[in-house]
């Protein structure tokens, strides 16, 4: 991997910029840094933000010199650069999605003068644009590997999800919007290059949608016991599940949701990135069994 650069934001602020490019390799190095600068619980570090091949430190100089900082900052970074030495504890979540949906559909419509090829639905195009022909077969590509979260934002609570186990050729991948809708529905699936994304809030977007979470991943008021200890579902190092859900079973989670009981499926594994470098999608299936 390329040498990480460091960079001062201000008085407050370093960033470390992994690589200029996404990648997983960049993106578990990221992760295995800043879960190590959490463990080290650093007198004066504010905040620690992940992104997709970098991340941001805030921290107060009036309790933490910034050049002390960064040397803590590079020596984790030298420790974090083998792969065999990265090993991440995470989550793997089930998301249940009721793909090609009225609600999306609608949106397609309200916005086709904004889209690319405004006489197809966002799910066309993006079948389209990948090749299928068949709307169960490109439902199962979407479902049968999971996604890392590889950083959170743009909404809050929302996060991107990056396709793992398959190899880029084969990613389903598409353009976005001309220019962005001005609104989206809360829990739209959208994808937009190889990303797939869950709007948390409605709100303008320009991603493709193709399908409605039946299930919530903010809860400001923290109803449901899976988000006991934060707002958001989303933690940077998840591995999401997609499971195509009917209109039927999409009403059941709905009125769950609404009556506090509803559960999310999910299970905490040690991911190791060195696994997966040398096995790639047959280490993927094996976490997937286990699930």
């Amino acid at each position: 991997m390329p040498e990480t650069r460091f960079h001062f934001g201000g008085d407050e602020y370093i960033v470390a910029e992994i690589s200029k490019e996404m990648s997983t390799e960049s993106n578990f190095k990221t992760l295995a840094i800043t879960q190590e600068l959490r463990r080290r619980q650093i007198p004066g570090v504010l905040d620690i933000c992940p992104s997709n091949a970098s991340y941001l430190v805030r921290f107060n100089p009036e309790v933490l010199s910034a050049y002390d900082l960064l040397d803590c900052l590079k020596e984790i970074d030298m420790t974090k650069s083998n792969p065999s030495e990265l090993n991440l504890s995470i989550r793997i979540v089930e998301i249940p999605i009721w793909y090609d949906d009225p609600i999306t559909r609608e949106y397609s419509e309200r916005f086709k003068h904004r889209h690319p090829t405004p006489e197809l639905s966002n799910f066309e195009f993006v079948m389209k644009m990948n090749g299928f022909r068949d709307k169960e077969a490109f439902i199962e590509a979407h479902t049968s590997m999971p996604f890392l979260i590889t950083m959170m934002g743009f909404i809050p609570g929302s996060g991107w999800e990056f396709p793992l186990g398959i190899p880029r050729e084969q990613m389903i991948q598409t353009p976005k919007y001309l220019s962005p809708r001005t609104d989206t529905p809360p829990q739209a699936v959208g994808l937009g290059g190889a990303f797939s994304f869950i709007y948390s809030s409605s709100g303008p977007g320009s991603y493709q949608l193709i399908g409605m979470s039946a299930a919530p991943i903010v809860d400001k008021k923290q109803r449901l016991k899976d988000f006991k200890n934060s707002l958001f579902l989303a933690r940077p190092g998840d591995l999401w599940k997609h499971r195509s859900v009917d209109e039927s079973e999409y009403n059941r989670i709905v009125d769950e949701v609404y009556r506090g009981v509803y559960r999310f499926r999910m299970k905490e594994v040690e991911f190791s990135p060195e696994a997966y470098f040398k096995k790639g999608k047959s280490y993927i299936l094996q976490l997937m069994e286990e699930f």
